[in-house]
């Protein structure tokens, strides 16, 4: 049993297991070292924009944390389409029930993506578990720290699993326990136990809203565990030996302390230093202060009855906001974003060969979370395929899934337009190409953009 479990899932293991550990009551161990638990739990607190150190120490909080998830996530699935189709023939694609209805239940995944993206990117992990809904294959969405891993293959797929759940019946609460296990032999082995609040195990049907679960099955030809981990592609210095995922933020968590320490010293700077009126009140307005202007009077025990002073003193605005942004670039450094993405762009003197270094670093930790999500997707797939087959939903037929990503963050379009015109000026492409590039029209249109057909010069754009 670890720590995080008895905070996510409302003290249930506490309370069912008041005298055992989780281990035996399930009949297996759970792969989570200590480190890893006391990880996971503070990126939630700091995601959550409640680090402990803010009550500690007094601070007030930038949050930076989810801002850096938040912009990963976007700029991971900017633009981003994914589709489910028949597969190909030659130059066509087959027409596919199944694959029809895959692409229907999968869009619904598609349409969350960023939200689910951002959620892994904050807690090192989520995973996407189908699961049959009438006719429909619906998608449980279960963040890092929310389901216990078990089990994890020579290769570091995990590859089993337990995830929780809890219902409240007649003000009774009650636990299930869902344990997957893909087997050497083809076999998936899933079990759900149920338990009362005082911990003891009953019968799953029980609880009305479990009544049609079966507690245990035994699936064949099964390739894949029927969920998806999908786990931030990184490192884990938190933890060498574990397969778990890492937050974005990892090894960014000592600065950014930092800068809720030095956004805490700006905010005292700018309420040390507001402007004030220090007088013996007696002699302003009769002892009434003006109305809405309390705040900028303060009383003084004074026996001077005419003692009237402005407290007016220079702000240290600017190095301290110096000393932020700089915190801020480390942390962009540590994080593989570019620099720019939360500090202040003009107060960084960079070349132009280090700015472009800069958006590669950014480029290429967008590009492997980018590539970690697609296989997670294509294994997401894999499932809810699975499941559709052994309920007979959604018709026959092979499908194939296509993955497009926007690459901008690494493009200057202006660079490349001037490379294309200076492609048209050798003439190793046709005008008509660099039209369409430029403008985003068709073929046809392009041709009849240009003065002179039997022409092959462009006219200039401005572009150097």
């Amino acid at each position: 049993m670890f720590e995080r479990t008895k905070s996510l899932i409302s003290k249930v293991v506490s309370k069912i297991f008041p005298n055992k550990n989780l281990e035996n009551n399930i009949d297996v161990d759970i792969d989570i070292s200590d480190e890893m638990t006391k990880a996971i739990e503070l990126w939630t607190q700091m995601y959550e924009d409640n680090p402990p150190w803010l009550e500690e120490e007094d601070l007030q909080s930038l949050n930076i944390s989810s801002s850096i998830a938040s912009e990963l996530a976007r700029l991971v699935t900017i633009e981003m389409k994914s589709e489910v189709t028949g597969k190909k023939e030659g130059e066509s694609k087959i027409k596919s029930q199944r694959a029809s209805y895959l692409n229907d239940q999968y869009q619904k995944v598609i349409d969350k993506i960023r939200v689910n993206t951002e959620y892994a990117a904050a807690k090192g992990g989520i995973i996407f578990k189908p699961f049959v809904d009438g006719k429909d294959i619906a998608v449980d969405y279960i963040q890092q720290g929310e389901f216990y891993p078990v089990k994890f293959s020579s290769s570091g797929d995990l590859i089993a699993a337990i995830f929780p759940d809890t219902t409240i019946e007649k003000n009774k609460k009650y636990t299930r326990l869902e344990y997957h296990h893909l087997l050497n032999d083809g076999i998936y082995y899933i079990s759900n136990k149920c338990y009362n609040e005082a911990g003891k195990e009953i019968e799953i049907t029980e609880v009305e809203a479990w009544k049609d679960i079966i507690p245990e099955v035994n699936l064949k030809n099964v390739e894949k565990p029927l969920f998806a981990y999908f786990k931030m592609p990184l490192a884990n210095s938190i933890d060498s030996k574990s397969n778990l995922g890492v937050s974005v933020y990892s090894k960014a968590v000592n600065i950014m302390k930092e800068i809720d320490k030095q956004y805490t010293k700006i905010l005292w700077e700018y309420e040390g230093t507001e402007l004030a009126i220090d007088a013996n009140i007696d002699m302003i307005n009769n002892g009434e202060l003006p109305k809405g202007k309390k705040r900028i009077f303060r009383s003084l025990d004074t026996e001077d009855e005419n003692f009237y002073k402005l407290f007016n003193p220079d702000i240290r605005d600017e190095p301290l906001f110096n000393g932020l942004n700089k915190l801020l670039k480390r942390v962009e450094f540590n994080c593989g974003l570019a620099y720019g993405t939360l500090s202040d762009i003009e107060l960084i003197e960079k070349t132009a060969e280090e700015i472009k270094a800069s958006k590669q670093r950014s480029y290429s930790t967008v590009v492997d979370i980018q590539k970690a999500l697609r296989v997670s997707l294509e294994q997401l797939l894999y499932a809810m395929n699975y499941l559709a087959d052994n309920d007979k939903l959604g018709g026959k037929g092979e499908y194939e899934v296509s993955f497009e990503f926007d690459d901008s963050i690494i493009i200057d379009s202006k660079s490349e337009q001037a490379i294309m015109l200076q492609e048209v000026a050798a003439g190793l492409i046709k005008p008509e190409k660099y039209l369409m590039e430029r403008y985003g029209v068709t073929e046809d249109q392009a041709k009849d953009m240009l003065p002179n057909m039997n022409n092959n010069k462009v006219p200039d754009d401005g572009i150097e």
